[in-house]
């Protein structure tokens, strides 16, 4: 009976489109939404803009219908239309944030949204927008200057009028609107010129905060932490992006995670450190996916994993971060966490080396001077990246450039100007001493002068190149560029053998077999020919086999020695023949 009566009643005052709207606003204020519709239509049809903007809103925050951004829209604009200042505050919102398809999809604001949280999305009508909300600034809307401010700050450059702004966000501050009072404090701390106006900027700030603004937190939290006209405190830097960050914003979820995992002004919590930045990381910041690959590839607090860090590196990566782009292509060319791919490390290292990166840029060079990658693929300009460089007065880049000219990377070989280029480089950077001094050395792109040569590869040997060791080295034995001196050959020689080079190893074998100006010490010899041949040293290989053939160092081992002059011969080394052949004849005369 309580439901015919009520059914009576409504028909009653469908009749009259003014009591249909005053009984919908009553069956709202009750709660029930689904019945104050039928009533909307009726009075929103005879044209009556507060039902009219009901009805939008209906559509709105999906209270009674079905969420239809579109056709909250419709009905905003009818009332617009005939200047309900709050439709026209709501339709500025909605082409604000976008009204097509991918707006029906999206979470409807239940009001005007905070103007001050992440982008707009990218179908944002910025002109009807700022049309709508200066109607309705104009008619007092408090959240409407905001916005309006809002577009002239942040919308197209063609829209912005940074003074306009400023005058309507202090308006709308003076109306208590927490986003006015956001954007008017932000407008004063940029041209604060003096600490009762930073005071001042900081104050609007804290009463937007007050009012549980998010964005108002996030913006009191760097306050805090970055001492901006306050004394630092990080505690309460880290309460007000907890604050900011419970409530989905981004950029404060990266910070309160990373000073949570830190232990920043508060007790370090790396577990729920990482899970925030794991959410800033989810949600698309860049840079918390970089810190997140940091904290993982690094290891400390949490357990390193190689894995997890190439995934948050790509994530950071794919999201323009150029240095997580350099580390995953570091990952790619070491093969942690990650099968080793040098083609996949050149294009993350090329995306960081176009980004400005210059660490990616001379490891992409290297990269490409090592011809490990395809050489197909259509190498990037790094020459003119280290021209650039070079021309500014950077050495390693005039050393980059140099190896460019001298290896004919991205551009002709042009061994004179890479002689100039490394020349200069030389005077700062031990690998040019090197590039330069091997120059001299060979007489390519300068005349040949082996005294230069044995000056400059000696500087980079002191400085501890193994490659420059070993060729100073060689100098001194065979007196090119200077008199010879084989004690000094030997010490460096055992300098670099002792980082593994080979070619070292086998030098001190030699050096040690007799021949030299160096005591003989035939023990020594067979070890150091044993070292360089189990890295492969082909000419190694060969005097091992002798040793143990003819037994110079110990008991003859014809096996062992078989087997190495074997290897030797699989090298390329033909005098192994002979040795092989003569060990045949010694084996027939033993049967």
């Amino acid at each position: 009976m309580r439901n015919l009566a009520q059914q009576a009643r409504d028909s009653l005052a469908a009749r009259d489109p003014k009591q249909a709207l005053a009984r919908a606003k009553t069956y709202l204020q009750q709660g029930e939404p689904a019945r104050a519709v039928k009533l909307l239509e009726v009075a929103a049809s005879a044209e009556l803009a507060e039902a009219q903007h009901e009805m939008g809103m209906r559509y709105l925050t999906g209270e009674g219908l079905p969420r239809n951004p579109l056709e909250a829209a419709r009905w905003f604009s009818r009332a617009a239309e005939k200047g309900y200042v709050e439709s026209q505050c709501h339709l500025a919102s909605l082409h604000l944030f976008g009204l097509p398809a991918r707006a029906l999809q999206a979470r409807a604001p239940q009001g005007v949204s905070d103007l001050f949280a992440q982008a707009q999305t990218p179908e944002a009508d910025y002109g009807a927008a700022m049309a709508w909300a200066r109607k309705a600034a104009d008619g007092g809307s408090a959240d409407a200057q905001a916005m309006l401010a809002y577009i002239l700050t942040a919308g197209p450059a063609e829209l912005r009028d940074p003074e306009a702004a400023e005058l309507w966000y202090q308006r709308a501050a003076s109306a208590g609107s927490p986003q006015g009072q956001l954007g008017y404090g932000l407008a004063l701390m940029r041209k604060a010129e003096t600490g009762e106006a930073t005071v001042a900027a900081i104050a609007q700030i804290q009463a937007a905060a007050e009012a549980k603004l998010p964005s108002a937190h996030y913006y009191l939290g760097v306050v805090y932490e970055k001492a901006v006209g306050v004394l630092a405190d990080l505690p309460l830097a880290a309460q007000n992006f907890k604050i900011a960050a419970e409530a989905g914003l981004r950029d404060a979820q990266a910070r309160y995670g990373l000073i949570l995992y830190e232990g920043r002004g508060v007790k370090p919590d790396p577990v729920n450190g990482e899970s925030w930045l794991r959410r800033a990381a989810l949600a698309g910041d860049g840079e918390a996916a970089a810190l997140l690959g940091d904290i993982y590839a690094r290891g400390g607090a949490l357990p390193p994993n190689y894995a997890e860090a190439a995934m948050w590196f790509r994530r950071a990566a794919e999201a323009g971060h150029k240095t997580a782009a350099r580390a995953l292509g570091m990952l790619y060319l070491t093969g942690a966490g990650l099968p080793r791919d040098p083609d996949e490390a050149a294009r993350w290292f090329t995306q960081a080396a176009q980004a400005g990166d210059k660490v990616a840029q001379a490891d992409l060079a290297s990269l490409l001077l090592s011809g490990v990658t395809d050489t197909q693929a259509t190498p990037p300009p790094v020459h003119e990246w280290f021209e650039q460089a070079a021309e500014s007065g950077d050495l390693v880049g005039a050393y980059n450039y140099g190896v460019c000219l001298a290896q004919g990377v991205g551009l002709p070989k042009d061994e004179v100007r890479a002689a100039h280029w490394l020349r200069r480089a030389a005077e700062g950077v031990v690998n040019a001493q090197y590039w330069y001094g091997r120059m001299l050395l060979e007489g390519r792109g300068v005349p040949a002068d082996p005294a230069a040569a044995r000056e400059w590869l000696g500087k980079a040997a002191a400085s501890g190149m193994t490659d420059a060791q070993v060729a100073l080295a060689e100098m001194l034995v065979n007196g090119r560029g200077g008199g010879a001196d084989h004690t000094a050959a030997l010490a460096l020689f055992e300098q670099a053998a002792t980082r593994g080079h080979s070619g070292a190893m086998f030098a001190l074998g030699a050096l040690h077999g007799g021949g030299h100006d160096v005591p003989v010490a035939r023990d020594k010899a067979i070890i150091w020919f044993r070292a360089a041949a189990e890295q492969g040293h082909a000419v190694a290989a060969l005097m091992l086999g002798r040793y143990l053939r003819k037994g110079l160092a110990g008991p003859a081992d014809p096996m062992a020695a078989k087997h190495w002059l074997e290897r030797a011969l699989q090298q390329g080394v033909e005098e192994a023949k002979g040795d092989l052949a003569e060990l045949g004849r010694a084996e027939v005369v033993l049967f």
